[in-house]
Parts: C-alpha cells; sequence; structure tokens
C-alpha cells in the first residue's frame, strides 16, 4: 500500500491502542463539511490508496468533492464484507464452485477462487406459507422447507467447508437484513493488522436489495448484483462515480397515529418524485433525535424503493443505545463511540449541516397512516383515501373483465361455513418482511390491536391468509413476553415461519376452494402485507392488487376483510354487544406500545437468541454433505448445476464487434420490474421451466419457486420474461412470457423464440421504457438474459442495479437519448436492427439502424458503461471472465 497522505494515526479506547486512518491528514477544512457517507468512502480510500485502484488524485477528489457536480470521477470502494441470501446466495456459490473448475481449465490454482474477505449468507428465502393459522404451522412449513431444498442446502454447507471466509446462517433463524442488523454488523471492525490492531469502518455488499437496512446503524452498504458481489468477495473493488448526495432533513415527532411504516412510505413517494437513482441519500435534522434505531433502519431498508443506493444515518447516541440493547459487546460499543468522534463521523443535536447535492425537508409530525399499491411501493394512499382509490383503481380491471365496473360476488363453502367471496376481498395479509418486523414498536403494536379487537370479539373474515413471519426469534421471545403473541395467534397470526415469505412471493398456496371461487368469477383479489415490495405478479398469481401496510394495518384489514371498507370511517364488525366497532376503538397508543417495549425488551433476548446462531438443528446438521475443494456436480440434479458461462473459454479476450441483423426478443413498457424479467415466486404449470422440471421426473407439487431453482441454469433461462403479469407489446392481448417470432409472425413462449433464434444465429434485443430493472437485485435478471441470446438492451432508463449486473454478464446495456423511445421512433419490435460503432466498447454513443421493409429509421443511443473498469468487465464478456483472466496470470 502507498499512503501518500500518512494518515496512518493512533487511537486509544480504555485500555488499548487501535490504528486507524486520519481523514484530517488530507490536509484542508473541506473533509469536515462532508457528508457522513462520503467521510465512510475517503476513509476507505485512504487505507486502501496503492497508485493503482486507488491513487492520491481520487483521494483528493472525494476529499474536494463538489455536491453540485454531475458524477464523473470513478473511485474503487473496497467493502469490508459481503452478505448474501439463499436465493441469490446459492447461484453465487454455485458461480465460485464454476470458476474453480474454470481456473483448473486455464491452467490455475483452484484455491485461487476463495473469499478474501468475510462473507456470511443468511437462509431466509425459502420457506413458504404452506401452513397457517395453526399452532404447529411453524415447526410443519420448516419441515416442508426441508424436505424441498435438501439438496440446496447440502451445497451451501459444502461452501462453507470449501470456502475460507464463507459462513451460514442455516435456516428458521431470521431474515438476513434483521439478523444483519441485530449480530452481524460490527458499525466499526476492528482486526490484526502489522502486529496492532486496526480500526476502521465497517462496510459492505449485499446479493439483495435491501442490504440497506443496516445504513439505520451507521453502516454504509447497498445492494448489487450476485456476479458483482463474488467479485467483491474474491477481492476485487467495486467501482463507482463519486456519487452526489441528497441530504433528507427530519424535523418534530410522529403523531400519534403514526407509524415509521406511514414515514417510509412517505419518504419513498417524495424521493421517487425527485429522482435519486445512483445518489447517495443521507437522513439528517433534530428529528432523529425522536427517532428509534428500529425506525431509521426501516427507513433505510426502503432504500432501494426511494432509488437511491443506500439511505444512511451517522452515528449518535441511539446507534451506542442500539448496540448495546441487541447484546454488542461493551468494549465494541465503546470503540464505535470513540471512532466516530475521533472521525468526525458522530452527529450531536444542532450540529452543523453538511453539505449536500440537494434539500429535502419533511416535518414528522405531518405523516399520516398510508398504504402503498397496488403495485409499486412508492404510490402512496393515505388510509383516509385507501377505500375511494381501491374503487378507482379497481375499475379499469373490473371493466376489462365484463365491460362495466359492478363488483361480483361469489359463494364458497370451507371447513363447512358458506361465507361470500367478493371484487376487493383481502386474501392475504400477512405480518412479513424484514421492514417492519426489525421494529418492536410496529409488531408491539400490532399486538395489542389484536388484543383490543380480540376483547372487542372481532374476529378475522374466514377468507383471509394469515400468517406471521418474524425477521428474528428475538420478535417471538418478546412478542411473547409481552403477552401478545396468544392475541395474535387468536386472529389467525400464528408464526409461520423466521424468513420473508410472503414479501418475497412465497406466499404458498390458497385454500382450494378460495382459489376456486377467484378463478371461477374471475375476481379482482387483494393482500395487503407488512413488506417492501408488491410488484406485479410477485405476491400471489391470484391476487392482482397488493398493498404495502404497517403490521397493525395488516391485522385491521384482515378484520374488515375487503379494501373497500373505509377503515376511517366503516366499522370493522361489531362488538359482543352488537354494537360498532371502529378502528379507532382498538388502536393502541404510542404510551402503551413503548412501555412495554421498555418493560419487555433486554440485551439477554438478543444474546439468548444469538448464542448458536452459526449451529443449526437437527435437520441442518444430518444433511449429508460432500467434501473436497472442487465440487462433484450431479448431472441428474434439478437444483445445482454446472453453469455455462466459462464453456470454452481462454486467457485471449475476444474482440467487441457490431451487432448486426439483431431481432427483438421484447417490447416492453416503463417500470418493468426484476420481478417481471425473472421471477421468484412459483412455476407455472405450463411453463417452459414446468416443462423441463417434469421431463427431468419433477412432479408438480415439488416443482419449488424459481427462487429456489436459481442454482439450475436449465430452469432459469426458461422462467426469464416468465413472470404471469408481464406485457410484451410483440404479442398484443397476452400477459406472461409470450412473443412473436420475427420474420414469421408465429406467437411462441419467449423461451422456445429465443431457441429458433439461436439456431438461426440471430442476436437479439430487448426494448424498453423507464426504469427498467427497478426492483430486486436479482443476477438472473441479467443471466437469463444472455443465456437467451439478447446481446443488448434498449432502455429510456435503467435502475442501477440491473444496468450494472447486465455489463457483468456481458450485455450491452443502450439508453435513448433524451426525449426519444420507441414510441417516439415509431418502434414497434418488427425490425431488424443494426447496432454499429462500438469501437471496442470506448464508444459513448452508438448508432443504431431499425429496418422494415417500408422503412429505415436511424438514431443515436447512449452506451450506458459508465466507468472504466464496467468496460474491461464489459469486453472481457463479464465480471466473472474478467477476474478469472486477472486470477489465473497471477
Amino acid at each position: 500500500m502507498k499512503h501518500s497522505f500518512g494518515a496512518r494515526s493512533q487511537l486509544r479506547v480504555g485500555n488499548r491502542d487501535y490504528d486507524y486512518f486520519q481523514l484530517s491528514a488530507v490536509g484542508d477544512g473541506d473533509v469536515d463539511g462532508l457528508p457522513y457517507s462520503l467521510k465512510i468512502l475517503l476513509e476507505n480510500l485512504l487505507r486502501h490508496e496503492d497508485g493503482v485502484n486507488v491513487t492520491r488524485d481520487d483521494i483528493l477528489a472525494l476529499a474536494h468533492w463538489d455536491p453540485g457536480q454531475q458524477p464523473t470521477q470513478e473511485i474503487a470502494f473496497t467493502p469490508s464484507r459481503v452478505i448474501l441470501q439463499d436465493f441469490t446466495g446459492v447461484p453465487a456459490v454455485v458461480d465460485l464452485a464454476a470458476m474453480r473448475d474454470a481456473m483448473v481449465q486455464l491452467g490455475g490454482d483452484a484455491a485461487a477462487i476463495n473469499p478474501l474477505s468475510p462473507a456470511e449468507l443468511v437462509i431466509d428465502h425459502s420457506v413458504q406459507v404452506d401452513r397457517y393459522g395453526t399452532a404447529d404451522a411453524l415447526a410443519q412449513n420448516n419441515a416442508i422447507e426441508f424436505d424441498r431444498n435438501k439438496e440446496r442446502y447440502a451445497f451451501l454447507r459444502w461452501g462453507q467447508n470449501a470456502f475460507d471466509n464463507f459462513r451460514v446462517v442455516p435456516p428458521n433463524t431470521g431474515i438476513v437484513h434483521q439478523v444483519n442488523l441485530e449480530y452481524l454488523a460490527r458499525v466499526v471492525f476492528d482486526v490484526e493488522s502489522g502486529g496492532g490492531r486496526l480500526a476502521y469502518p465497517d462496510t459492505l455488499v449485499g446479493t439483495d436489495s435491501h442490504t440497506t437496512m443496516v445504513n439505520g446503524l451507521g453502516v454504509l452498504g447497498w445492494g448489487v448484483g450476485g456476479i458483482e458481489a463474488e467479485a467483491a468477495m474474491l477481492g476485487q473493488p467495486v467501482t463507482m462515480l463519486i456519487p452526489q448526495v441528497v441530504g433528507f432533513k427530519l424535523h418534530g415527532r410522529l403523531t400519534e397515529a403514526a407509524t415509521a411504516t406511514d414515514l417510509v412510505l412517505t419518504v419513498t413517494e417524495m424521493l421517487r418524485k425527485t429522482g435519486v437513482v445512483g445518489k447517495f441519500v443521507e437522513f439528517y435534522g433534530d428529528g432523529l433525535d425522536h427517532l428509534p434505531l428500529a425506525d431509521r433502519a426501516t427507513l433505510g431498508n426502503m432504500s432501494p424503493e426511494f432509488g437511491s443506493t443506500c439511505g444512511i444515518f451517522p452515528i449518535d447516541r441511539e446507534t451506542l443505545r442500539y448496540l448495546a440493547l441487541s447484546g454488542r459487546p461493551e468494549e465494541q460499543i465503546h470503540l464505535v463511540e470513540a471512532y466516530a468522534k475521533a472521525q468526525g463521523m458522530w452527529r450531536e443535536p444542532g450540529q452543523a449541516d453538511a453539505r449536500y447535492s440537494a434539500v429535502l425537508e419533511l416535518d414528522l409530525g405531518t405523516v399520516e397512516p398510508s398504504l402503498a399499491g397496488p403495485k409499486r411501493p412508492q404510490d402512496r394512499i393515505p388510509l383516509r383515501q385507501a377505500a375511494a382509490s381501491y374503487g378507482e383503481l379497481s375499475q379499469p380491471v373490473l371493466k376489462a373483465r365484463s365491460g362495466a365496473a359492478q363488483p361480483v360476488q361469489a359463494t364458497t363453502q370451507m371447513d363447512g361455513t358458506t361465507f361470500p367471496v367478493s371484487d376487493g376481498d383481502v386474501l392475504i395479509a400477512a405480518i412479513t418482511s424484514c421492514t417492519n418486523t426489525s421494529n418492536p414498536a410496529v409488531m408491539v403494536g400490532a399486538g395489542l390491536l389484536a388484543r383490543n379487537a380480540r376483547a372487542k370479539g372481532l374476529a378475522t373474515q374466514p377468507w383471509v391468509k394469515t400468517s406471521l413471519a418474524p425477521g428474528s426469534k428475538v420478535v417471538t421471545d418478546y412478542l411473547r413476553k409481552c403477552d401478545l403473541l396468544d392475541d395474535l395467534e387468536a386472529l389467525g397470526f400464528n408464526i409461520v415461519g423466521y424468513g420473508c415469505t410472503t414479501c418475497i412471493g412465497n406466499s404458498g398456496p390458497l385454500r382450494e376452494e378460495i382459489a376456486a371461487a377467484v378463478k371461477d368469477n374471475d375476481l379482482l383479489a387483494c393482500s395487503v402485507l407488512s413488506g417492501n415490495r408488491n410488484f406485479e405478479g410477485r405476491i400471489h398469481a391470484l391476487v392482482q392488487m397488493n398493498f404495502l401496510a404497517s403490521p397493525p394495518l395488516v391485522v385491521a384489514y384482515a378484520l374488515a376483510g375487503n379494501m373497500a371498507v373505509d377503515l376511517y370511517n366503516d366499522p370493522l364488525g361489531t362488538d359482543t354487544e352488537g354494537e360498532p366497532v371502529y378502528l379507532r376503538d382498538i388502536w393502541p397508543s404510542s404510551q402503551e406500545i413503548h412501555d412495554l417495549i421498555r418493560a419487555n425488551i433486554d440485551s439477554g433476548m438478543f444474546q439468548d437468541s444469538y448464542a448458536g446462531v452459526f449451529a443449526g438443528d437437527a435437520n441442518w446438521n444430518s444433511l449429508q454433505v460432500p467434501g473436497g475443494d472442487i465440487y462433484e456436480w450431479a448431472p441428474d440434479s434439478t437444483y445445482v448445476k454446472h453453469p455455462p458461462y466459462f464453456q470454452g473459454m481462454t486467457l485471449e479476450v475476444d474482440p467487441v464487434t457490431d451487432i448486426t441483423g439483431a431481432r427483438v426478443l421484447a417490447l416492453l413498457g416503463d417500470s418493468v420490474t426484476t420481478d417481471h424479467i425473472s421471477p421468484a415466486g412459483s412455476i407455472a404449470a405450463d411453463s417452459p421451466a414446468a416443462d423441463y422440471l417434469r421431463a427431468q421426473g419433477v412432479e408438480q407439487k415439488d416443482f419449488n419457486s424459481y427462487g429456489s431453482r436459481r442454482g439450475n441454469h436449465e430452469v432459469m433461462m426458461r422462467g426469464t420474461f416468465a413472470n404471469i403479469r408481464l406485457r410484451n407489446q410483440l404479442a398484443p392481448g397476452t400477459e406472461g412470457g409470450w412473443t412473436t417470432h420475427m420474420p414469421s409472425g408465429e406467437q411462441l413462449s419467449i423461451y422456445d423464440a429465443s431457441l429458433r433464434y439461436q439456431a438461426d444465429g440471430t442476436p437479439l434485443v430487448v426494448i424498453a421504457g423507464t426504469e427498467y430493472g427497478t426492483g430486486s437485485s436479482r443476477d438472473w435478471a441479467a443471466k437469463g438474459t444472455l443465456l437467451l441470446g439478447v446481446k443488448a438492451v434498449l432502455a429510456a432508463s435503467y435502475e442501477r442495479i440491473h444496468r450494472s449486473n447486465l455489463i457483468g454478464m456481458g450485455v450491452l446495456p443502450l439508453q435513448f437519448m433524451d426525449g426519444d423511445d420507441a414510441g417516439s421512433l415509431g418502434l414497434d419490435g418488427t425490425e431488424v436492427f443494426d447496432i454499429t460503432g462500438l469501437d471496442e466498447g470506448r464508444a459513448s454513443t452508438v448508432t443504431v439502424t431499425a429496418r422494415r421493409e417500408d422503412t429505415t429509421r436511424t438514431f443515436q443511443v447512449r452506451v450506458r458503461i459508465d466507468t472504466p473498469k464496467e468496460r474491461e468487465y464489459f469486453v472481457n464478456g463479464g465480471i466473472l471472465h474478467y477476474v478469472l483472466r486477472q486470477l489465473a496470470r497471477g
């Protein structure tokens, strides 16, 4: 390391000395006014200065950051650790195992493929709500989960044994981001270095968009695709442009009726309207004095919904309070405080504001109860307008069904009881997701509302599938200690698992009787969940409208049973005396909530819960695990297969050439999510993926989900663009993975059309609108695109992670010039495309020629390869190919 600033200094904490890289060594006053998040980046550059990846000029560029300047300066950020969940973690480990094979083929050492920094994987995405509403639902779901996923879990245990610096948190422990917040996060690292101890900020990247939840603890990190995380694990820095930082100033405090969920939905709406894609968001102001750490984590969690890279809070007294509450060692807490103060990273009330690229402000007292939906987290609806908004939003759907907007009601029978099922019914009410289950205030609030409803004699409606999936076992402990778990269970909110469940699409099946009523009558079904994602087709195939809400409101809607109920003015039901009961009658006071929290949550709960966090239960420890440093691929496996990315790879790089004679595989609109591109939920029985599984002898009951099959490229490439709500304008009148093959005009599945095009040697492109790839950091959205033969994507704008993932797989991201899109250019997808002027990936713009029989149109588009390092990845055919060549060459 070069360290030209002489920044290495000593810090004494208690009776121990630590080395650290002092920011003030850069030597000017500009550093003092930097936002908190950029101070962390600056320290990272100081510590990793080597004259190659990080230069003195890089450090000075960040130290002299101009908040008004558009990002142009590339830097190399080296995260301290990587965190993964199992849906994204399994394909990451598959890739690493395949890279070991490829390394041997290239004449290198397989052991070079090994995490160089801590990598921790939490298995939390595989549990489904197959059983609910009973005392044994948790045990049954856990048993089903292990039966379905034994092969995946054994593979992960192989990875834990085969790779250094790789630890796995077994299933039935908690949600990755809550486990990270409550246990894994260090805030300040403390490692051996040069015979002493070195202290530096905890930073990370994660293979899940909501890695940003830990921003609430003052830890800088964000979600990346699995392929980028793999590179980080192998020692590659994350290249990025020095970002703009948007300051979000908070004043006052939340009112009696408002929750952290309502706050985050309000902030999401504000920031989406502002436009913060690719930017950091930093919360500050005296409103933080009244914002508990759990509320901060809720805000940080939703950064992907803002569109920002992160949504971070500085370190202050509340940070230390939470570290103590969650059972962190006392010496660690002292180090965090001393380090933050020494580096100017400590927040005190009333301190001077940092410099920001832009500032938004919010009075917390103006936040009101809200929902968001029916298909985007940023579409906030005040609760007082929810019934009316549902009525307006449902009109187009109802009219499309019958030409009239009149709601339909059917009758069904279940467990000997006959009852109506109607348009607008809430069929799923789920307290789920890291966003809210980490927050004691909303969880205790939900429990108190359930207690009050139960005391009034209210019950959930029989058509509602209820579930409670805590983010950690600590939540169960304090709900039980508060004597609230019984009340939730009495309303059907029994614990179904410790994992993402409904929020990731693992809502499980509806009762057959309910499902039949929906399908037979084409009913407009709804869900309400305390999650962060409600994209089309994500929650359940039969549920078209999905609303995000706080846990107490999830319980309230389970009682009401239909989105047309006005929770402000309509009763939820009647009490034992026949009198109407309104939401205001059972809504708990904030004082009652906070009194219960203070009396019943302590550090011992956290210490007990995490004492054996890596140990696992009998199911985990009884798995048959293969050995060896090289994985023995099972040819008949339908979960873990050797991926094709490195077949025929050599140390030489193939030249980048223009794309000629390309056809359009899909012509898509705005806000196409990674769920649209690569769904995580159930595998439809009539899909190409289902056909493949049946051909392998897998019965439909054992299909599991796309998310669980991400270690098998054969399933995943067939599932690409297979979301049941995808609307491809090349196949008008259809929903799902359909396209029209050109020039035959035959309507085929996207997968089958891809095979035909590839057999003919025809390259493919995808055309899309704004915000292409919004949502989860899903590497398979890029991997599947590549395997379908797509060479380039042309969109009006991209979400950050998906653009990066496309480059990471060697797919060219192109962007229409401002004001252009497919419609304005008269493109209908039947054209033949030539993309010329790539100049080995160096060009900032290229020429597109679109030819039809009747016309030829030529236009310029931007090449969205934004940094020199991204260009290296692209010309190598992807980031993993680049890393392999670097390691093989020594």
